[in-house]
């Protein structure tokens, strides 16, 4: 049986809680971001909406 190695990383936004596999990250100059909005610096100041996480940039 083969095995599948996922790596899992925390998002690359320093406010962000988040945890994202490398295959589901969005990546901006070699980093990892759990979404669009924590790679781009949240310029709406918005924060990821992911259950549970308080980012707001």
């Amino acid at each position: 049986m083969a095995s599948a190695d996922v790596e899992m990383v925390k998002c690359a936004c320093p406010d962000c809680v988040c945890v994202v596999s490398l295959s589901k990250a969005v990546t901006r100059d070699d980093k990892a971001f759990c979404c669009d909005e924590c790679a781009e610096g949240h310029p709406d100041h918005a924060g990821c909406d992911h259950a549970g996480c308080t980012c707001h940039g």
